[in-house]
């Protein structure tokens, strides 16, 4: 069986609203977009190749999967490309419908959580949340996440789209491992 793991940038206010560029989601008038590209570098760079090359699937909300498939498959000199576009990708929405415009796309039927848990049950591989903010809130809420691989960013911003907003889902972690890059920018790995 395989794990589902979080694997997202957060502020230390735990903002994780449009960390890569500024256009990315400006929802709520959010004006603070591309908030972690200044901290990138080869220990996070080398974080985010590990959390790919796991050869388990992707499991993305409606909003990150548009996001990610008007932007990857264009990027022709970037490493993530071609592991993305041939990495397995299923997608909540209750909006889309197939064919998907990404390769490799399939449309999750039905129940969020219990489509999550059948494919939890039968991967042998693991299953890896990009954003996706509304889908981790969905699984918090029926306890379908294994592992949280965050890295906090030394900024706060004081408003967006937090990780972690759920009511009545309480959840004890522990820290399994923690990383530092060499801007500033904590790793760290928690287990439910």
């Amino acid at each position: 069986m395989g794990k589902v793991i979080v694997f997202n940038h957060v502020t230390l206010d735990g903002v994780m609203q449009a960390p890569g560029r500024p256009d990315e989601d400006r929802r709520g008038g959010f004006k603070h977009g591309g908030w972690a590209a200044a901290r990138m570098d080869a220990v996070l760079g080398k974080a985010a190749a590990e959390g790919m090359s796991s050869g388990g699937s992707l499991l993305l909300g409606r909003r990150t999967f548009q996001n990610f498939a008007a932007f990857w498959p264009k990027q022709k000199d970037n490493p993530f490309t071609a592991a993305l576009n041939k990495t397995r990708k299923y997608v909540a929405s209750r909006t889309l419908k197939e064919p998907l415009s990404w390769s490799n796309s399939t449309l999750l039927k039905g129940d969020v959580a219990k489509a999550v848990a059948k494919l939890k049950k039968q991967s042998k591989k693991d299953l890896v949340i990009l954003g996706s903010g509304e889908l981790i809130q969905s699984l918090m809420k029926h306890n379908l996440i294994d592992e949280y691989v965050l890295m906090i960013h030394p900024v706060v911003l004081g408003s967006g789209r937090r990780l972690f907003t759920v009511k009545g889902s309480d959840a004890s972690l522990q820290l399994v491992n923690t990383k530092n890059s060499t801007t500033g920018v904590v790793i760290a790995t928690y287990t439910t």
